[in-house]
């Protein structure tokens, strides 16, 4: 019964609602379900929990029981006696097609165009029982509002199972914003969609774009200033400079994402010369910290490198100077540095942010605001 099953569902349905389905309608234990998985039962019924928790939400309910209604119905349930055993007919709502949550080419199409519009700042999906259809309302500063999507009832169904929008507020409209999972598929879906346009066929690439936030930044070489394309996500300051409070405002500002990055280019540019594996353990806390000495035989702009980020760390002090080595050098995530510095959890964030601004101000007091040049 389970082929069954799977045979009848849809293949971009999440595994997590496949397991859901195969507990509730067919009864399937939570150790059954983890062993045919690979799964731990602590897992299995924490998905379970999930979206059961989730069928307050009307749409997803609504989506669940269409789905459901995909799955051949077995003899053996209890609610099920009036049903032909181990047959594969599907349960049909009244005036509704579930069929067309089966379409996966539909399903990309349609979130390309109605994801991009619930990226849009202000943009809610709006939807109600007595409607046919969803409609992707974008709300102005002034008070004005504008349609800007209209998509079917099932599309909606297929966006909610896929995690691609939540619930804002359940009422009698209720209204749906795209989540973080939302904004990682319209991007896949949009660099696919480019690769093909342009004859590419990079299929593992398009899910490594989705991590990636490209920015520019001007540098300076022999030629002058030039430039650069980079991923600013593959920094962790990067990433908390975009994070917001609960006033809005960005919880990293501007100038200490830069300080971050200067002492990054220092510290990329030191270990360029002839011996690149320096050990560079000799900057954390420690006895030593601040002996560290040039190497002879670099060129001069390695050594003066090094000389930078030498005295920014011994600026810094022990325990800040470690966090934004590890952070800003290194690239270690905040959960990994705490528990390799045994810090508390969530402490990091404040730690970092507090050596940010002691770093911005040593760069301040020692070059001031537009020193020095990298190299």
């Amino acid at each position: 019964m389970p082929e069954l099953i799977a045979a009848s569902l849809p293949d971009w349905l999440p595994a997590a609602v496949r397991h859901y389905l195969d507990h509730v309608e067919e009864g399937t234990s939570f150790r059954a379900l983890a062993r045919r998985e690979g799964l731990h039962a602590s897992t299995i019924l924490r998905q379970v929990r999930r979206y059961e928790n989730r069928r307050d939400d009307p749409l997803m309910d609504e989506a669940l029981a269409a789905v459901s209604r995909l799955v051949p119905r077995s003899a053996d349930h209890p609610d099920r006696k009036d049903d032909p055993p181990m047959t594969a007919h599907l349960r049909q709502a009244p005036g509704r097609a579930p069929a067309e949550l089966c379409d996966p080419q539909l399903l990309t199409r349609e979130g390309r165009r109605v994801l991009r519009r619930l990226a849009e700042p202000g943009a809610v999906l709006a939807i109600a029982p007595e409607m046919e259809k969803a409609a992707v309302l974008r709300e102005f500063p002034d008070g004005r509002s504008l349609r800007t999507a209209v998509l079917d009832r099932p599309v909606a169904q297929a966006f909610i199972l896929r995690d691609w929008i939540a619930c804002r507020k359940a009422g009698r409209v209720s209204t749906y914003e795209i989540t973080a999972a939302g904004r990682a598929a319209l991007k896949r879906m949009i660099d696919e969609e480019d690769h093909r346009r342009q004859g590419l066929n990079e299929a593992a690439g398009t899910f490594a774009d989705q991590h990636r936030v490209w920015g520019e930044r001007e540098v300076m070489d022999d030629a002058g200033p030039r430039r650069l394309r980079y991923n600013m996500a593959e920094s962790p300051v990067s990433l908390l400079g975009r994070r917001r409070d609960r006033e809005g405002k960005p919880f990293l500002e501007a100038e200490l994402v830069q300080a971050a990055e200067r002492l990054r280019e220092d510290f990329e540019l030191a270990q360029m010369g002839p011996r690149v594996a320096q050990n560079w353990d000799r900057f954390l806390t420690g006895g030593d910290r601040g002996g560290f000495q040039a190497d002879s035989g670099l060129a001069e702009g390695p050594s003066a490198a090094r000389g930078r980020v030498a005295a920014a760390l011994r600026d810094l002090g022990p325990g800040l100077g470690d966090v934004v080595l590890r952070c800003c050098c290194f690239l270690e995530g905040l959960e990994v540095a705490e528990k390799r510095m045994g810090w508390a959890a969530r402490s990091g964030k404040i730690v970092l942010r507090i050596a940010l601004m002691r770093l911005r101000r040593h760069y301040d007091e020692t070059y001031g605001r537009a020193g020095p040049l990298i190299g």
